[in-house]
């Protein structure tokens, strides 16, 4: 069971999140089209340890909307505000998730310890963008079933979605979010997650080509990724290790990139978190 609580980011904005567990202070972060229900049984699998919190990044669930000038530095400012307010010193960021951890622990001290598990950190054009203007469309259109698979699609973050033709997919897709369109307790509807992936994706663009930047981090970043993930994550993580001070590189058997999520095999991510945090 966890703990309701919230905090007030530098431009007014809430951001709501879960707390569980006791101990030293660890902050988990969330990809695009999710929230902090998809990181439930990371959570608990680390409470035992730590006092675990899960935010609902902005634009989501117990959260406040993304606002007129979104981007990166209202998410820096949203982590540090959970920082502040938790006392945490560990950060742990899954995806998008990650690139904001990144990007606050270059202004924040607080930040001891970050571990990434595949950061979309574009090098030369390596993460694919040509299917964001069909999403998009398809977005603006009420096609969110459409849009999603271009969002599968597009990411090749799952085999299946990349081999089976778009005719197919989406009628079972369709479906499925008929059935999802009710919030229960504090978790978002998947319909309703779809659309971050548009906020998430303006992330990637303002961070594209940055590596460079993060050769000031002082904290200690442990990089994780999957071995059934696409190439351009492992990309992102090669070119970390060569500009990040202290790394460290596992890649975790069977995963892809969604490992952390209930979905993937958040066991196996929290035993390599338990060690790198203790």
């Amino acid at each position: 069971m966890y703990r309701k609580g919230s905090v007030v980011s530098a431009d007014g904005t809430t951001i709501g999140f879960r707390q569980f567990g006791s101990g030293p202070g660890v902050v988990l972060l969330h990809g695009s089209m999710l929230a902090a229900q998809d990181f439930m049984k990371l959570a608990e699998a680390l409470a035992d340890d730590f006092t675990v919190t899960v935010p609902d990044r902005r634009g989501r669930g117990l959260s406040g909307a993304h606002g007129a000038d979104y981007g990166i530095e209202r998410e820096v400012e949203d982590l540090q505000a959970l920082l502040k307010e938790t006392g945490a010193s560990r950060v742990f960021g899954l995806s998008s998730g990650a690139l904001i951890g990144l990007r606050t622990a270059r202004v924040t001290p607080a930040i001891e310890k970050l571990a990434l598990y595949e950061p979309p950190l574009s090098i030369h054009d390596s993460v694919p963008v040509e299917w964001l203007p069909r999403y998009r469309r398809e977005l603006a259109d009420g096609k969110v079933a459409a849009a999603l698979v271009s969002v599968l699609k597009g990411l090749e973050a799952d085999r299946v979605f990349r081999t089976v033709p778009r005719f197919i997919l989406v009628p079972p897709m369709n479906l499925a979010l008929r059935f999802q369109r009710k919030a229960v307790g504090d978790n978002v509807p998947i319909p309703d997650l779809v659309p971050t992936m548009s906020a998430d994706m303006q992330l990637v663009g303002q961070l594209a080509d940055t590596i460079d930047d993060y050769a000031t981090i002082d904290a200690d970043v442990l990089l994780l990724g999957g071995s059934r993930s696409p190439a351009y994550f492992e990309r992102s993580l090669e070119a970390l290790t060569g500009v990040l001070p202290r790394s460290k590189r596992i890649t975790i058997p069977k995963l892809d990139h969604s490992g952390p999520t209930d979905d993937g095999g958040p066991a196996e991510v929290a035993q390599s978190l338990r060690a790198f945090f203790a």
